[in-house]
């Protein structure tokens, strides 16, 4: 590794911290992940998209593993003192490593033209822990990518990246998408829509789950919007069996995919 970095004030610093910002993170295509697993999982699976990976003694010493393999991909390596760290980061914790990268890129074309059969499409998705959560639920659940409209929240946004716990690398993320070619596309393939609202009359347990489908999932306040319902084959609830008003889009995200899932991994081996 290089002489260690310490000057906080220095212009690597603030070019690093910049990253925070949506309209820097536009310009420079690159953006900053932050945490040991965040970091692991990046250089395991993406390593050519790894500009600069800064790590503090103790965590080179700690994370002996993410050390070797990101100098096995010769990614720079520096080493910062913790005042650095924190000073590159948007999370007061960010436990010793932190790398910047290059904005990974997928297209739907690409993605469609794998034959995916199970997707989920985040319409006006705000939120950036809820963001998060569904792309680590879509990952954990099987899926073929997640869809993220130009509407929604950055995905390359400091608290997405770590919400998703890593999954951002594992799948395919497609962003920046409108959504009337996005549909059209979908159905051109043979992948129905389903939304997912509370105001569906289809309960989710009663519907085909084995077919190619995308879940489509609205605004964390106001869900779906009529036309947008409209566009969708189902409307479908998931049912409330207790006192709880309702789940959160994550929740009910994460319940979607996973019975998407199950129906599938029954019709394959029935």
């Amino acid at each position: 590794m290089s002489t260690p970095l310490t000057n906080v004030r220095s212009e690597r610093v603030k070019t690093v911290r910049a990253l925070s910002r949506r309209s820097v993170r536009e310009k420079t295509g690159r953006f900053l992940a932050e945490g040991p697993q965040a970091v692991r999982e990046v250089v395991a699976h993406h390593p050519d998209r790894v500009v600069d990976l800064y790590v503090t003694r103790e965590a080179a010493r700690r994370h002996t593993d993410i050390v070797s393999a990101a100098q096995a991909a010769g990614v720079h390596l520096h080493e910062v003192s913790d005042e650095v760290l924190a000073a590159l980061c948007d999370t007061q914790a960010p436990q010793g490593l932190a790398a910047v990268c290059r904005v990974l890129t997928a297209s739907l074309d690409d993605v469609l033209a794998t034959g995916p059969r199970l997707l989920v499409l985040l319409t006006h998705v705000r939120d950036p822990g809820n963001a998060g959560t569904v792309i680590r639920g879509a990952d954990a659940a099987g899926a073929d990518a997640v869809l993220v409209s130009d509407a929604s929240v950055d995905v390359f946004a400091p608290k997405v990246v770590r919400s998703t716990a890593g999954s951002l690398f594992h799948l395919p993320v497609v962003t920046g998408l409108s959504l009337q070619p996005t549909f059209a596309a979908l159905r051109e393939r043979g992948v129905r829509l389903l939304a997912a609202d509370g105001a569906g009359t289809v309960l989710l347990p009663d519907c085909d789950l084995t077919a190619p489908h995308a879940w489509v999932m609205g605004n964390e306040a106001w869900g779906l919007d009529i036309a947008t319902r409209d566009e969708c084959d189902e409307v479908v609830r998931v049912p409330i069996y207790g006192k709880a008003e309702s789940l959160n889009l994550a929740m009910a995200a994460t319940v979607c995919l996973y019975a998407s899932a199950s129906a599938q991994k029954a019709a394959q081996t029935g």
